[in-house]
């Protein structure tokens, strides 16, 4: 189903839509506008699903042990020296 809108666009805006369309990239001037809303919507579901991931792991960081940054340090230095060992550094 389709829906009809009325929508204002800068001049800039304008002469773009217009030239992808005359360039073939587009049908008509609501399929760029189509597209552009589609870009929209899928930024803000990934950025929703990358902040829900951050928030996921900043609560299970919260209800972990706490280490000191002179252990996190000493744990970060071993897993290096651990990596460089495996592969013959």
């Amino acid at each position: 189903m389709s829906v009809k809108a009325s929508v204002s666009i800068t001049d800039q805006q304008d002469e773009y839509a217009r030239q992808l369309v005359a360039e073939g990239q587009y049908a008509s001037l609501s399929a760029v506008v189509q597209r552009g809303l589609e870009l929209v919507r899928t930024e803000e579901e990934r950025e929703r699903a990358e902040l829900a991931a951050l928030q996921a792991f900043f609560a299970e960081r919260a209800e972990g042990p706490f280490v000191t940054a002179d252990e996190g340090r000493r744990r970060t230095e071993d897993m290096i020296a651990a990596k460089s060992r495996a592969h013959g550094l």
